[in-house]
């Protein structure tokens, strides 16, 4: 096994910094012969920082800053990024895209570093922009958290090497390892035709690709033709958390598809074709992995965020993945596709290219403009998921038949009409089906004969702690 560089993605608002800083450290950390050969970005280029007493000194960046291009990877299950980097500006603090950009990364499940850009303005505000930071529950390290925070200005280079030893120690920390033996996996990041053809670039996470190899992509198949380094060089093999582009390709694959040099899963083309399903109670609960709906929520204003985030924020069955103002957008529909979320809009528009795009995710979208309507709605998805759940966790129902009084002690006569009971069961007792308490069964008998447990069709006996007052006709259920 061998350390490999970690791949690194880097998030933000739109002008804080994100494509300033990338084109610093290329232009840094490459040699400036190897830079100028460079015509075009091949999505991603990997340096050597130089710093010494890592596993690896080498950092590869994703070169195509922001949260769309993150999640869009993230849509098909790519998890490319070791590591996100989250930009901000210093004196314009937390904006809405930063919101999303920390909505994409937590949902990554990765961890990252916040970058803190145009340090050396006089109106830069570092201490406030931390503090914002705690109220979307990211804590740095100078406010009691874990997250490391770093001062730069991108423009300068001020800060910039201590941003790259805290990726290696993030890297060390994270024991990113590789084996060169095994079967090589890939990650397309971008895909573009040019006069070469059909270029896809990729960064290799496991094993090697050498250009004799023969490729998958979902249902695609090719031979490698030849590759090249993010330098422009010819190459004849690529080794872990290099980026590079592979030409051989017939058909355009998927950005976010893997490459491997197995055959995997052929995609079924009729289930490409599979139409989107209608917003209805049924099409929510047959999208739901879990007990709970994950949501994205759009709005058209800071005070109906408000309002709808804390009405929603009391409903235990909802997960709020990320909320946002403004129109529905693609990189929406990415988050929405990698999290398994629908996606909520209160007074909001979808972008044209956005409902396309949720047509081939198959995601579920809904606006409203009453809010009553949307918190019904959603109310009443989440009461079936509850009762969902509830019938799940139920292993076995009864009827009371009759109650007696023996040695003191309160004997209920059941017969078993689901499943099965057992002794020690925890129950929940039901008329007229509410709920009227819960309680546990302390001694379980059929025929006077103590019993582990009784079958469906069978009548026993029950001793239960606490007592309840229960009724000939109630309805006793048996959680596991």
């Amino acid at each position: 096994m061998n350390s490999r560089p970690p791949i690194v993605a880097v998030l933000g608002h739109v002008d804080h910094g994100k494509t300033t800083l990338l084109d610093h450290i290329r232009k840094s950390k490459i040699a400036s012969g190897e830079h100028g050969g460079i015509t075009q970005s091949i999505g991603a280029y990997e340096i050597s920082t130089g710093i010494k007493g890592y596993p690896t000194d080498k950092i590869t960046f994703i070169d195509t800053p922001g949260h769309e291009a993150f999640s869009k990877l993230r849509s098909r299950g790519a998890n490319v990024a070791d590591i996100a980097l989250l930009v901000i500006d210093a004196k314009d603090s937390v904006m809405p895209q930063t919101e999303e950009s920390i909505s994409h990364i937590k949902n990554a499940n990765i961890p990252f570093i916040v970058v803190l850009n145009k340090i050396d303005l006089p109106d830069a505000k570092p201490d406030k922009v931390k503090l914002d930071l705690l109220k979307y529950d990211v804590a740095v390290e100078e406010k009691g958290g874990k997250i490391p925070c770093i001062n730069i200005s991108a423009k300068t280079g001020k800060g910039v090497k201590e941003v790259l030893e805290a990726i290696l120690l993030l890297s060390s920390d994270l024991n990113l390892k590789t084996d060169e033996k095994n079967p090589a996996q890939a990650l397309i990041i971008e895909t573009k035709k040019d006069k070469r053809g059909i270029v896809t670039s990729c960064i290799i996470k496991d094993g090697v690709l050498n250009t004799t190899d023969t490729v998958y992509a979902e249902n695609l198949k090719t031979k490698i033709r030849s590759m090249y380094n993010d330098q422009g060089k010819l190459i004849q093999k690529v080794i872990p958390s290099s980026p590079f582009e592979l030409l051989g390709f017939k058909e355009i694959p998927k950005v976010g598809s893997v490459i491997t040099t197995t055959q995997g899963k052929q995609v079924d083309a009729q289930q490409e074709k599979t139409p989107k399903q209608a917003f209805n109670l049924e099409a929510i609960l047959k999208t739901i992995q879990t007990k709970k709906i994950n949501i994205i929520l759009k709005v058209d204003s800071k005070g109906s965020l408000d309002a709808l985030s804390d009405s929603l924020k009391k409903n235990d069955n909802i997960e709020i993945i990320m909320t946002g103002i403004g129109d529905i957008h693609k990189s929406d529909i990415f988050l929405a596709s990698s999290s398994k979320s629908i996606i909520i809009g209160f007074n909001v528009k979808i972008e044209a290219d956005a409902v396309e795009l949720a047509k081939a995710e198959k995601i579920i979208i809904k606006t409203f403009s009453i809010i009553y309507e949307l918190l019904d709605e959603l109310d009443e998805v989440s009461g079936l998921l509850k009762k969902q759940g509830l019938d799940e966790k139920i292993k076995g129902e009864s009827t009371v038949l009759a109650k007696f009084v023996i040695h003191e002690q309160i004997v209920y006569g059941i017969k078993v009409t689901k499943g099965k009971v057992s002794l020690a069961d925890k129950i929940e007792v039901f008329r007229n089906d509410n709920l009227i308490g819960k309680s546990k069964i302390q001694s379980l008998q059929i025929r006077s004969n103590p019993v582990k447990e009784a079958k469906k069709g069978q009548e026993a006996g029950i001793l239960i702690n606490p007592n309840l007052d229960i009724k000939i006709g109630d309805v006793i259920k048996y959680i596991l």
